[in-house]
């Protein structure tokens, strides 16, 4: 389908009405369940069921592939809405995003058809492997490696901090293929492939609900039909998918952000303090003013760079209109998220109430997707080119 681009301030209406779906499946289906998912920290099978039924797992692909694909602006705004309740939940929608991505801008026609359909209905859900412990924010330091053996690829290494280990279907994994020259391939590794496996998941501060862990390659074969892109031009991969994903990390920072105002916001309109609502003291106010006026800015900024990747084609200057929007929307819901708490006081501090999930959320929101200091980077190459 052809894809409306928006401009900064209409919204077509075929989005609004969209995102309003997506807001009352959330706010009526998803806030429920939020705590609980974050105390037992057990993967929302229910939730992502939920999502695939609604067609809003469908976002992330082609409408050829069966997909709901309405352009990133689309996925991001249902990414915000869910996140203003839960970010577990906002992360199973970026997630379909972020592994299906590499094989929908560099996969063959064959790897298209395999995995995309899946992915649509949310049946299969994937994971995005490249991180290593030493090869974090730089990936030219993986140990991962492939040798070609026949017409078969062996991997052998092992990743961490892959969001979906455990419950990923398929893994899109970055290896090195030419060790001396430094050169990367990307592979599609189902999970049911004899020596892939993974240790015990990692405990975090936040998102606990999405599974984080350390996928361990031994001897893997795939065929060479799993080669996503061309080998030896893994980064370029990796590079073009991550430039469009970190959107949803911004997203995601937006949705916390404004998840977090609302509900300080209600609070403070009952609660009484000195004989009337804390919402009249002009300390609050500005606290509340501050907060929606960043997130506000963020959130257009947000939309610009979404506005943008759905051009065709690409702007040049993509790459740092989607940095800009990732660090300034996940630094404004880090300290949004802390002011908010402020307002509730020791409410804030104890889970009876979720400020203190939302201020622990979205802490990851500047780690992920490139590290904020990586945003930088990109930004400030940018404008010294």
């Amino acid at each position: 389908m052809s894809v409306p681009t928006a401009g900064l301030y209409d919204i077509p209406e075929e989005f609004a009405e969209f995102r309003d779906l997506v807001r009352q499946i959330a706010q009526e289906r998803i806030a429920p369940r939020a705590a609980e998912i974050d105390a037992t920290g057990e993967y929302p099978w229910d939730v992502r069921k939920l999502l695939s039924e609604q067609d809003i797992m469908g976002l992330a692909v082609p409408e050829e592939y069966g997909g709901a694909h309405m352009g990133t602006l689309m996925l991001q705004m249902a990414v915000e809405e869910i996140a203003k309740v839960d970010a577990s939940s906002a992360l199973m929608l970026m997630v379909q995003e972020l592994g299906s991505l590499p094989i929908r801008l560099f996969g063959s026609e064959e790897l298209k058809g395999r995995f995309l359909p899946k992915i649509a209905t949310g049946e299969w859900s994937p994971a995005f492997a490249l991180s290593e412990p030493e090869a974090g924010s730089d990936p030219s330091a993986m140990k991962t490696h492939a040798v070609l053996d026949g017409d078969e690829w062996v991997i052998n290494g092992g990743k961490n901090w892959i969001t979906n280990t455990s419950i990923a279907d398929f893994y899109v994994v970055f290896a090195k293929t030419d060790i001396a020259a430094g050169r990367v391939t990307a592979f599609v590794v189902e999970k049911d492939r004899p020596g892939l496996s993974w240790g015990p998941l990692e405990h975090k501060l936040g998102i606990k609900g999405s599974p984080t862990g350390s996928p361990t390659f031994d001897d893997v074969r795939v065929p060479q039909a799993n080669v996503v892109g061309e080998v030896g031009r893994g980064m370029r991969v990796a590079l073009g998918t991550l430039e469009r994903t970190r959107l949803g990390a911004a997203a995601q920072a937006v949705g916390i952000a404004q998840g977090a105002i609302d509900y300080a916001r209600d609070y403070a309109k009952g609660r009484i303090a000195f004989g009337q609502p804390i919402a009249t003291f002009q300390g609050l106010q500005w606290k509340l003013a501050d907060a929606e006026t960043r997130t506000a800015a963020a959130r257009e900024l947000l939309y610009k760079a979404c506005a943008m990747a759905d051009r065709d084609p690409k702007p040049e200057d993509l790459g740092k209109w989607t940095s800009m929007a990732k660090l300034f929307a996940s630094d404004t819901a880090m300290d949004v998220t802390v002011d908010m708490l402020q307002i509730l006081g020791g409410y804030g501090y104890v889970k009876d109430y979720p400020m203190e999930r939302f201020m622990r959320d979205a802490k990851i929101t500047q780690i992920y997707e490139g590290a904020n200091e990586i945003q930088r980077m990109i930004v400030s190459r940018s404008m010294l080119r």
